[in-house]
C-alpha cells in the first residue's frame, strides 16, 4: 500500500499537471475509439502493450478474456459490450488472449476446480467449447503448446461469442463493426493477430483499418512488410490449429450448443 499512495502523490503532483487539459477534456465524457476485452492477469496492461492514452480503450477484463454468449449469464460482461457500441458508439474491438494463462490450465483440468474454486469453475463452463475443441481434436499435444494452443482457440471462441450479442450482430450487418484477436506473449512482448482468411494468428505488422464494405465479411486486411520472427512458442500454432468448416457455425459446436449460443442472435 505503501508504493501506491506513493504512487498516487506523483501522478497528483506531477503527472496530472502536466495533462491537466486531457483530464478537462475528459470530465465532460469518454469517446474511446476501441474495445478492449482481455484478462484480468495483473501482467497485461491494455495500454502500456499498446501504448494508448487516456480515454482510448474501454476495458473489459476477466479470467481467461471470456464473452459469455447472450443470454447464457447476467454478469457484467454482457452490460459492458452493449454499453460501449450502442451508447459510446465503438466501432472496433479487440479480444486478446495471453501466454502462461492461469484461466487455460484452469480448463485443461477444470474438474480439479470444482471443489477447490467452485466459482472459478462455473466461469470456466463458458469456455466449454474451447476446452472441448482441445480434448476433441489436440489430444496429441501436450505441455506448453497445448496451453498456448488452447489460449488462442479460445480467442476465436470468445469471437464466436461476441458475436452473438444482438447489438453486434446488428452492426456487423450494417458494416459498421470489426473485430480482431490477438495473443499477447508475455515474455518477448510479441503480439500475432488472428487472420480469419488463413484461420491462423500472424504478425501483425501494420494492421489496416477495415472499410466499411468488407466489416461484415470474415477477412482483415494485412500490411506485409518486414517484420519479427513469430515466438517460438507460438510457431506451432498456425500449423496445428485445426481450420473451421465453411459454414457459419464453428465446426466444434454440436447442434444442441449452437442453438444455445446462438439464441436470441438475429433479434
Amino acid at each position: 500500500m505503501r508504493k501506491l499512495l506513493k504512487g498516487l502523490h506523483k501522478f497528483q503532483s506531477s503527472y496530472f499537471p502536466a495533462n491537466h487539459e486531457v483530464f478537462e477534456q475528459l470530465a465532460d465524457g469518454q469517446k474511446p475509439r476501441v474495445l478492449f476485452i482481455t484478462c484480468s492477469d495483473s501482467r497485461i496492461v491494455p495500454n502500456l502493450i499498446t501504448q494508448s492514452g487516456v480515454g482510448e480503450l474501454f476495458v473489459i477484463r476477466n479470467a481467461g478474456n471470456l464473452v459469455p454468449p447472450f443470454g447464457a449469464a447476467n454478469g457484467g460482461e454482457g452490460a459492458a459490450i452493449e454499453y460501449a457500441v450502442h451508447a459510446l458508439g465503438i466501432e472496433q474491438v479487440i479480444i486478446c488472449g495471453h501466454s502462461n494463462c492461469g484461466a487455460m490450465k484452469g480448463l485443461l483440468k477444470i474438474e480439479k476446480l470444482r471443489t477447490e474454486m467452485p466459482l472459478v469453475y462455473e466461469w470456466l463452463q463458458h469456455a466449454e467449447s474451447t476446452r472441448r475443441l482441445i480434448q476433441e481434436n489436440y489430444a496429441d499435444v501436450e505441455g506448453e503448446e497445448l496451453i498456448a494452443i488452447t489460449m488462442a482457440e479460445n480467442v476465436v471462441t470468445q469471437i464466436e461469442n461476441l458475436k452473438t450479442y444482438p447489438v453486434i450482430r446488428s452492426k456487423l450487418h450494417q458494416n459498421k463493426m470489426s473485430i480482431y484477436g490477438w495473443i499477447y506473449d508475455i515474455e518477448t512482448g510479441e503480439v500475432l493477430t488472428y487472420n480469419p482468411e488463413t484461420d491462423d494468428f500472424e504478425v501483425p505488422q501494420t494492421l489496416l483499418a477495415i472499410a466499411p464494405s468488407q466489416s461484415s465479411q470474415t477477412s482483415q486486411n494485412f500490411v506485409h512488410t518486414d517484420a519479427p520472427a513469430i515466438p517460438s512458442t507460438y510457431q506451432a500454432i498456425s500449423t496445428q490449429i485445426k481450420p473451421k468448416n465453411s459454414g457459419d457455425l464453428p465446426v466444434w459446436l454440436s447442434p444442441k450448443q449452437a442453438d444455445r449460443i446462438y439464441r436470441g442472435s438475429s433479434k
